[in-house]
Order: C-alpha cells, then sequence, then structure tokens
C-alpha cells in the first residue's frame, strides 16, 4: 500500500536506507545484509531515483515531496505484490510531478503484472488511470461502473455533482461551479434510508425511509439509488 502523505507515513527519525532495509529482513530474513541493501538500491532505481545510494543515507525530511513519494512506491513493491493501494498518491505534489508519479505506478503495473486500487478524490485522474469505477459516499458504494460508462452516463445524484463540479466540463468559461450542499453526516449518527437523502436534489419520501439497494442498469452498471430512473432524463 501506498499511504496519502509520505512525510507522516515515513519515519521521520530513520534513514531511508533503515526503513528500505526492514522491510526485507521481516519479510526475507535468509537474505545477508548486503543482499538486503543491494535490493533496496533496486528498488529506488526502479521507481526512477538516479542517485539511490545518497538517498539511501537520507532522512525523510531531507527529500522532496516527490522523491518521498517514489521512495513510498519502491517499498510497497518490496514483496511484489498482485495487488497495490494507492491512497490519494499525488497528494500535496504539484501538477508535473503528479503526472510522473501516476505515469511511474502505470508502468510498474504492466512491468509487474500487478493490479492498482487508486483512491482518490480526483475524478481527472481516474479517467485516465482506471479500467472500473467505485463511488462511495459516507462509507457506502453508490454506483460502480466501467469508467467510460460512469462518465457519460452517471446515475447516481452524487456521481452527478461530483463530476458537474469539475472545471473542464463547465458550459462555460469562468462560470461559477455547482456545488453540493450540506456535510457529508458523522459514521456515528447515519440517518435512516439513503445516506445521500439531505444533500440530494431528488430526494423523495422514500429516500428518508429505506436504504435503497443495488441496482443494475444497463451493461454491468450498478447504483443504489431510488432516483435511479430520474438521473437518465
Amino acid at each position: 500500500m501506498i499511504f496519502q502523505e509520505p512525510m507522516t507515513a515515513l519515519n521521520p527519525v530513520h534513514s531511508i536506507a533503515k526503513q528500505m532495509v526492514e522491510i526485507h529482513q521481516i519479510h526475507f530474513p535468509g537474505l545477508s545484509r548486503t543482499r538486503m541493501a543491494d535490493a533496496s538500491v533496486g528498488l529506488l532505481e526502479k521507481v526512477g531515483i538516479s542517485d539511490p545510494g545518497t538517498v539511501m543515507k537520507k532522512y525523510p525530511h531531507q527529500l522532496s515531496g516527490g522523491m518521498r513519494q517514489r521512495v513510498m512506491i519502491a517499498m510497497s513493491l518490496a514483496c511484489r505484490p498482485e495487488i497495490l493501494i494507492a491512497d490519494e498518491p499525488t497528494t500535496a505534489l504539484d501538477v508535473t510531478v503528479q503526472a510522473q508519479i501516476l505515469d511511474l505506478i502505470q508502468n510498474l503495473k504492466q512491468e509487474f503484472g500487478m493490479s492498482v486500487i487508486l483512491i482518490t478524490h480526483d475524478l481527472g485522474v481516474i479517467a485516465e488511470n482506471c479500467d472500473d469505477v467505485v463511488v462511495m459516499y459516507a462509507g457506502k458504494i453508490v454506483e460502480k461502473a466501467r469508467v467510460r460508462d460512469l462518465f457519460h452516463h452517471p446515475r447516481h445524484p452524487y456521481t452527478r455533482g461530483l463530476l458537474a463540479s469539475i472545471p473542464s466540463r463547465a458550459p462555460r468559461p469562468k462560470m461559477m461551479l455547482p456545488t453540493i450542499p450540506g456535510h457529508v453526516p458523522s459514521l456515528m449518527e447515519m440517518p435512516e434510508g439513503c445516506r445521500f437523502q439531505a444533500r440530494c436534489p431528488l430526494v423523495a419520501d422514500i429516500c428518508r425511509q429505506r436504504d435503497p439497494e443495488e441496482r443494475i442498469m444497463g451493461s454491468d452498471h450498478g447504483v443504489s439509488c431510488h432516483m435511479a430512473d430520474e438521473q437518465g432524463r
């Protein structure tokens, strides 16, 4: 797993070498210390760090955000996973570095033959990097579909609200983007019925009484909404 914030995910009081080697000590105890260090350097090279020997000697605060994120990716690949979970991997990175990190993950996915679960609020990232998308609200799946299908035919009002807030989809330049009113409910005080009811423009009595079950609409397009038929109109 690649955690959301590499500055807090990495231990600030240990060098990159110690943290990289520790993974091999835990999962590959039969390796010699030298082979563990060599394997760590190889992983740093794999994620595009040009001087891994120098980086190994440094501490997290001595590296840029993009470099720290590359170290996190290298650590997550140490055991050659079949599934890589990337939690907001481009948070707090500038646009250029974001693109580099996403391209790196895509290339490594092909090289290692692994699947990637990308957790993000950035729908642009989803459109360019994912095959399938699952939209969640307040801890529950509300819609899932192939990416192209979801972007062209969103069924849940929350999904439609997210897509409407993307600047590139605005009907004219410099217009005020629509927002979703209200706040996400507390996980300790979930309302009866649909969790999105207080913020939904299509809310009806049934939404306040019963939690919607998933319905399959079209080819493998699932949506949990009582008013899903209204979304296609």
